[in-house]
């Protein structure tokens, strides 16, 4: 690939390389891409496929054990690997900046924002202490925070997630650099929120005609923000082409892949995700040949035995895999083509039979005291949960969606008893749980069972899976000795994995793996309620979709209900039937998830679902951006808790609160609009 004369960041070949116990392992091999000035070239691949460890590298920010061992880094034609400690930091801050993707492991809890803000711009700039608090009010008046001058004394901890990213960009924005790296800026934020930082980065990037590189897995904000792309595997770059062209035609099979395996709003539920087969291998044991052959569906002989080179098949447009010789072309397709007919087998039916009431909460309140002075006097209370209502049927899968912090992961905990409501009826299975003695509650918390968001911190490190799915098969009398034994490898099989797993250990294992296990654990007592919180939002799409079909299989041989709590819409709308959407503790519209995500009522559901990323770069999207934050639980706002921040806000609706009720049928909604 010939460097680009307009460039202002080329990378030639680099490698990196990090010093271990087992020897020097390459994370990074061989990666080569630009960036011009006002360009957004994004970076893509599973976990560990070297993005992150890439923008580290031209950042001059690996640990100790890792540094760049060949290759060139050139910014301005200057290259970064050459620079002395001194001079690197001279242009880190200033000419390049970076955004992390963790905003509240990288501000200082003990110093105030204004303050962080300003140390950014001393480093680099020396200015009178007037100018540098007018520098700091500015970038965060331009980042759209609101009360500015209010935020210049506030700690990271009093501030939202969607408020810390905000700051963290006003941080990278101080010196006004000409190249910004932002490594998973809209990860781990609603998808709200995620619109105004992406709305954000492209007024600042119109602005200041400033570079971006973007490092991210979600396709959706790949396709909206950036001009190129480049997908990564297992260190190397195997695929470059300016985004309409990537999504339209990939020509790598890695890339083809992760663009089947994303769940779209227009994914009818019937619909299986391509799941890649295995996972990304390890630093230490590369596949020889190609290193995507194991997972490919074209895989030939010689893929196995040579690694292809980066072929350049038009402008500004490479693919490193053998399909695009001629001579190999055939063959690998017709592989494939005998493939396809060994594995072809007859699809099962995806028609599930939607049963009688499973669970039925009524009114459920939790309402979390908030104590003052010596003695822990009751000054207020945050109101978590505030009167929500909704039912579950056997058989079904019931979506609760909705911003951090609208009560959605304390619902599910109030269900299965994991905490004591304040008011109002949970029944399952025709049993008041409220009402139920310890026996009782045991036997239904046997038949109501949680994925948590984190399988890793879920489960205990110093376990086996054997003793990890034996667990709850011993607590409720289910197996013991020889029975328990084969109890976990049917269950282990059931999702996916092997019984030569059973004396492994949670490190072991992938992130999907893991989730599998977590899944595993909460099938052992056979349950017929999955309370799935968050299960698949820290995953790969690959991997993701891996387990959403597995969940959709479960359901169709076992007839499990599913209450699946997520803030990615996209999943939301292709596992579910049903779609409660929550705000503020309160259930403001349900309906059918087909009905809701074409036709939602609620001015609330409209923003959520106008700003769920297209993973299409030819559909703009019109979004509608939310003014101001949450309001605070414990002082909600009267009348209709959304009024604040609705556009079509009425005067009843900051005097009167809305009823839930029927409007279409089959579709409740709580607004004075209908």
């Amino acid at each position: 690939m010939s460097k680009e004369t307009t460039a202002l960041l080329h990378v030639d070949e680099m490698k990196t390389v990090f010093k271990t116990r087992l020897g020097p392992l390459e994370a990074v091999n061989g990666v080569s891409f630009h960036i011009s000035k006002g360009e957004t070239v994004a970076i893509v691949g599973e976990s560990g496929s070297g993005k992150s460890v890439s923008a580290l590298s031209i950042m001059r920010l690996l640990e100790n054990s890792g540094k760049v061992s060949s290759g060139k880094v050139l910014y301005n034609d200057v290259n970064l690997n050459e620079l002395s400690d001194e001079e690197i930091r001279k242009i880190r801050g200033k000419e390049i900046a970076m955004i992390f993707q963790d905003p509240m492991t990288c501000l200082d809890p003990v110093y105030t924002i204004g303050d962080q803000i300003i140390e950014a711009v001393k480093i680099h700039e020396d200015l009178s202490k007037k100018e540098y608090y007018e520098r700091a009010l500015q970038l965060l008046r331009l980042v759209g925070l609101p009360d500015a001058e209010e935020r210049m004394t506030s700690y990271p901890h009093q501030l939202s997630g969607g408020q810390r990213q905000r700051v963290m960009i006003a941080i990278a924005l101080a010196c006004r650099p000409n190249l910004l790296i932002a490594d998973e800026p809209t990860t781990a934020l609603d998808v709200t929120v995620q619109a105004q930082i992406m709305e954000l980065l492209k007024k600042l990037q119109a602005e200041f005609g400033t570079a971006i590189f973007l490092v991210t897995h979600d396709l959706g904000v790949v396709a909206e923000m950036a001009d190129r792309v480049v997908v990564v595997y297992a260190g190397q770059v195997v695929e470059q082409a300016d985004v309409y062209t990537l999504f339209s035609k990939p020509e790598h099979p890695y890339t083809e892949a992760l663009l089947k395996s994303i769940p779209r709003i227009e994914t009818k539920k019937s619909e299986q995700l391509l799941a890649i087969k295995g996972s990304v291998p390890s630093l230490n044991d590369m596949p020889s040949g190609c290193r995507f052959h194991p997972r490919c569906p074209y895989a030939a002989n010689i893929c196995e035995s040579k690694e292809p080179p980066m072929f350049k098949i038009g402008e500004q447009r490479f693919s490193k895999c053998w399909l695009k010789d001629e001579n190999m072309a055939k063959e690998m397709l017709l592989t494939v083509q005998q493939k396809e007919e060994e594995e072809a087998v007859e699809t099962p039916s995806n028609e599930r039979k939607i049963g009688d009431v499973l669970l039925e909460v009524k009114e459920l309140k939790k309402h979390f005291p908030i104590t003052k002075g010596i003695f822990s006097k009751t000054v207020g209370h945050v109101r978590a949960v505030d009167g929500v209502s909704f039912t579950i049927y056997e058989g079904e899968t019931l979506g609760l969606v909705g911003e951090s912090g609208c009560g959605k992961s304390t619902a599910g905990r109030l269900i299965t008893g994991l905490l004591k409501p304040t008011d109002g009826v949970v029944t399952f299975s025709g049993q008041d749980i409220k009402r139920a003695n310890r026996q009782t509650m045991k036997k239904l918390r046997q038949r109501m069972q949680f994925v948590f968001q984190d399988p890793y911190s879920s489960l205990n490190p110093r376990m086996t899976v054997m003793d990890i799915l034996g667990e709850p098969l011993e607590v409720h009398g289910i197996a013991k000795g020889k029975e328990k034994r084969e109890r976990i490898v049917e269950l282990l099989e059931t999702v996916g994995l092997s019984r030569n797993d059973i004396q492994k250990f949670p490190h072991q294992f992938s992130g999907g793996q893991r989730q599998r296990i977590g899944i595993a654990r909460a099938l052992a007592t056979d349950p017929d309620l999955l309370i799935c919180d968050e299960a698949v939002s820290a995953l790969d799409v690959s991997v993701q979709a891996q387990i959403l079909n597995l969940l959709k299989d479960l359901q169709q041989k076992m007839g499990i209900s599913y209450l699946f709590i997520s803030h990615d819409l996209n999943v939301v709308k292709y596992i579910s039937d049903r779609v409660s959407v929550m705000y503020l503790g309160e259930i403001v519209e349900v309906a059918e998830a087909e009905t809701l995500f074409h036709k939602p009522l609620h001015p609330y559901s409209q923003a959520l679902i106008s700003a769920v990323p297209v993973p299409n770069p030819e559909k703009k999207p019109e979004r509608i951006i939310l003014k101001g934050e949450v309001p605070s639980p414990s002082n909600p706002p009267s009348g209709c808790k959304f009024h604040t921040r609705c556009a079509k806000a009425l005067d009843i609706c900051r005097q009167k609160k809305p009823i839930l009720k029927e409007v279409l049928p089959g579709h409740t909604v709580s607004c004075h609009l209908y």
